[in-house]
């Protein structure tokens, strides 16, 4: 007989947002649902989604990143386990400020109301969000924290003030580290070019940490490759040696010169300086003829940074006129500035080898500078002509020519005793640089965490004790994003006294990175009202290190990195004890549209709140994490999320039409000697437990599970009006609810009433598949000829390999293309048979 209906008059229409609104409602009357369990003793999981910068909406790189931190958090709340899955506010920044000028409002206002608008948005969506560990970073009650941790700094010398050359973002009005100018220009402002500018700066020694920091990539299996390459590259560690050139000039300066290839510097025909070097600085300023030319030497890279390709900078340079000599030969050689020295790079002074170095040997053939052979490969010991003598020779496997004492070492033995033989006569060491440099905190805007520190006329720089902090941002500031920090036009906040001597004082006006702000937060989670502390290292050593973290590609470099830094500056105070923060790291896909990064400019930017007023927030969220897998670029379809959204609604139907938990068959154990239709759906079950179980345990495609749920649906509906036991249909139902739950949580939770159950979903145990009742009973066995595909065969699954040969070369289309010919091979490897027939 067909499936029984229910007896319950009940509407088979799905109305999302009654559902939805219904769900999400019940929920907010338990402030305590998601909240992690204290003193547990399940085992801990720490799921955490990058914190957002509240620009006042939610969009759909939002929606993505916490509908898959959200259907994890979900997954093993019901493989119980005690989950912390918090939500938090990075709120300082420049766009508080702009705004303030545009709408004329006040940066805190602001904030607070877009941090209102996009919290309702995300609750409207369903994230399971532990709201009483909510973190506003641009509040005193977390700020003070930064304030504090910088005099930890300062204490142990890993805090400083210096004046340097900076990179001035012109639109900003502020200083960016190293980290935020991307191609030239500024990360925030893709189209404006990066000035330098001489500032007086705090800067953090993260050089301090470099070696740990490369190493511990190592540690980090769990992190995606192409992000530890990525921050390898960024830490850029060179072993080498440092060599003094002496300036043949009256004042004698010296030149550092970091270089990996001692062993060629008798081949040096030149050295040459970075634009903006000291030295270039100084001989431009009596040379104006000389000044001219370096001037366009910074113009052409401003230029080549401008379009991205400082790299592959078209090489000019001009001859100074004046010489240095080279310490290992006495020789005195000329000075160039060149257009691809870069004065961040290593000491911005090189010396020149043409023969050994494939950018050196261009320059010198543009600019017919001498090219000395100082390296032979060592198969060419019997002269020059040999083959392999061709220019530049650049590798390490060759010998000493032409380099006085040293000539007839191998490369790798002459760097070890050049470099000794430096040190020895006091010109030059072997050591270590990185690409990677401190950090430059200073920023001259009003919306940051003020820097805890004062300028006495009489004690000079002093750091503010600790029962000063916080020192409170003031909140009415005129702001124009012009003359440095507004801060210095409110008196009463940069007027003081000097905690040291109590004379007047005037208070430090830069605010500080906002990159500081997110390199902690995520322990401050754990213990978010704590007014002694950070935290209470206890509750950061039970929930860390953080079991999954999610978020962009683009962080790689500064949120991760700086992360890192912290969490081993926090270890090395005593707060801590895990040397990372995160065990595994997500990095999701960018959503697209029309081919093109999502943009106003654009005008095709997808609003959540209309796709949820349409298709209701489960099938908004559902979609992100159906159309394809979450590590791959999402290009958004409209058309897809009413394709979800009519899903839903066919399996509401389903459990409308069969729900019967009055009925007394409901509950009872499913029965033995299944019909073929029956023991088919109970097999698709098991399969389908077994497909999404595996998504979440590994590769996280959740695509797959959807569409395995989907056809699971579908198998439901096939078997509509054949007999299935109630017992295995309920059965089916109740597990469909479980399997929805970390993808679509209020339908999942409204079939889950229908279906008669009372215990919570949210940590109802997730379904176990059983392997026997997911073994396929037979299986379509593809079989080859020749290499090409001839027929396909069914077996019982499991059978012979033999009997599966037999059955093979007895089918009639196999017989046909292997008739009057020699059998010579056959191979079965477990998915297919090949047979070789002559």
């Amino acid at each position: 007989m067909p499936l029984e209906r229910n007896l319950v008059e009940r509407s088979e229409r799905y109305n999302a947002q009654e559902i939805e609104e219904k769900w999400l409602a019940r929920w907010q009357q338990d402030p305590a649902l998601y909240a992690a369990e204290p003193d547990s003793t399940k085992a801990k999981y720490y799921v955490l989604e990058m914190l957002p910068y509240p620009s006042g909406a939610l969009h759909m790189g939002h929606v993505r990143n916490y509908a898959i931190g959200d259907a994890l958090a979900r997954y093993m709340w019901m493989n119980g386990y005690n989950v912390l899955h918090p939500m938090g506010w990075d709120s300082f920044g420049l766009p508080a400020e702009n705004a303030a000028i545009s709408n004329q409002t006040p940066p805190r206002q602001w904030t607070l109301r877009n941090i209102g608008n996009m919290k309702a948005q995300m609750t409207r969506l369903g994230f399971a969000y532990d709201w009483s560990r909510e973190v506003t970073t641009c509040l005193p009650d977390y700020y003070r924290w930064n304030q504090w941790f910088f005099l930890k700094l300062l204490e142990r010398g890993l805090a400083y003030r210096k004046k340097s050359k900076v990179n001035w973002c012109p639109k900003c009005a502020t200083v960016l580290a190293n980290e935020q100018v991307v191609n030239g220009c500024c990360w925030r402002h893709e189209d404006t070019a990066v000035q330098l500018r001489e500032l007086e700066q705090w800067f953090l020694r993260i050089t301090h940490y470099a070696d740990e920091l490369l190493r511990g990539l190592d540690r980090l299996p769990g992190w995606p490759e192409k992000v530890r390459i990525m921050q390898r590259n960024w830490i850029g560690r060179s072993q080498g040696t440092l060599v003094d050139f002496r300036l043949d000039h009256p004042a004698g300066e010296v030149i550092s010169v970091f270089t990996t290839r001692v062993d060629t510097i008798f081949g040096a025909t030149s050295l040459q300086l970075a634009p903006q070097h000291p030295i270039t600085e100084k001989l431009s300023a009596s040379q104006p003829g000389l000044r001219v030319k370096v001037d366009e030497l910074v113009k052409q890279q401003k230029q080549a940074r401008e379009k991205g390709d400082i790299g592959d900078i078209e090489k000019h340079g001009v001859n100074t006129g004046h010489f240095a000599t080279n310490p290992y030969n006495g020789e005195r050689i000329p000075i160039w500035v060149a257009n691809y020295i870069l004065m961040d790079y290593g000491t911005g002074a090189i010396m020149s080898v043409p023969a050994h170095d494939e950018r050196d040997y261009e320059f010198a053939k543009k600019y017919d500078i001498e090219t000395r052979r100082v390296i032979a490969p060592i198969e060419e010991e019997k002269g020059a002509d040999a083959p392999g003598s061709e220019l530049p020779f650049t590798t390490l496997e060759g010998r000493l020519v032409n380099s006085g004492e040293f000539s007839g070492l191998t490369c790798q033995q002459a760097i070890t005793d050049m470099s000794a033989f430096a040190e020895r006569r006091g010109f030059g060491k072997a050591t270590v640089t990185y690409r990677l440099k401190d950090w430059g905190i200073s920023r001259q805007r009003y919306w940051g965490t003020p820097i805890p520190i004062v300028y006495c006329e009489q004690d000079g720089v002093v750091a503010l004790p600790e029962s000063d902090l916080p020192v409170i941002l003031p909140e009415h500031v005129e702001i124009t994003l012009t003359g440095g920090s507004p801060l210095t036009m409110v008196p009463e906040f940069l007027n003081t006294r000097c905690p040291k001597c109590g004379g007047l004082a005037r208070r430090e006006t830069d605010t500080m990175d906002t990159f500081v702000d997110s390199s902690w937060y995520f322990y401050r989670y754990t213990d978010a009202r704590n007014d002694h502390m950070p935290f209470d290292p206890r509750s950061v050593e039970y929930w860390f290190p953080i079991d999954q973290y999610i978020g962009g590609v683009e962080h790689a470099i500064l949120h991760l990195i700086y992360s890192r830094f912290w969490t081993k500056f926090m270890r090395d105070l005593g707060l801590i004890k895990n040397d990372e923060p995160a065990d595994r790291l997500f990095t999701q896909g960018m959503i697209i549209k029309a081919g093109a990064k999502m943009s106003k400019s654009l005008g095709n930017v997808v609003a959540p709140d209309d796709m949820i007023a349409q298709f209701g927030g489960d099938s908004t969220r559902m979609y992100t994490l159906f159309a394809t897998s979450p590590d791959r670029e999402l290009d958004w379809q409209d058309e897809g999320v009413a394709g979800i959204y009519r899903f839903l609604g066919k399996t509401y139907r389903f459990v409308a039409r069969h729900a019967q938990p009055e009925n007394p068959a409901w509950k009872k154990p499913v029965p033995e000697g299944l019909s073929a239709e029956a023991r088919g759906l109970q097999r698709k079950l098991h399969q389908t437990i077994q497909r999404v179980s595996d998504d979440f345990s590994g590769r996280w495609h959740f695509n797959t599970s959807i569409a395995a749920i989907m056809e699971l649906v579908n198998s439901l509906y096939a078997v509509e009006n054949k007999p299935v036991p109630l017992p295995l249909l309920a059965e089916i139902q109740r597990v469909l609810a479980l399997l929805l739950a970390p993808f679509a949580p209020c339908l999942a939770h409204e079939l889950w009433e229908m279906l008669g159950e009372t215990q919570s979903l949210l940590k109802a145990p997730w379904p176990h598949f059983d392997p026997e009742l997911a073994r396929e009973e037979e299986i379509e066995i593809p079989v080859q000829v020749n290499g090409k595909l001839r027929s396909k065969i069914v077996v019982s699954a499991g059978a012979a390999e033999e009997f599966i040969f037999e059955k093979a070369l007895a089918d009639e289309k196999i017989q046909h293309f292997t008739q009057g010919m020699q059998i010579v091979k056959k191979i079965y490897t477990g998915r297919l048979v090949s047979i070789v027939a002559r």
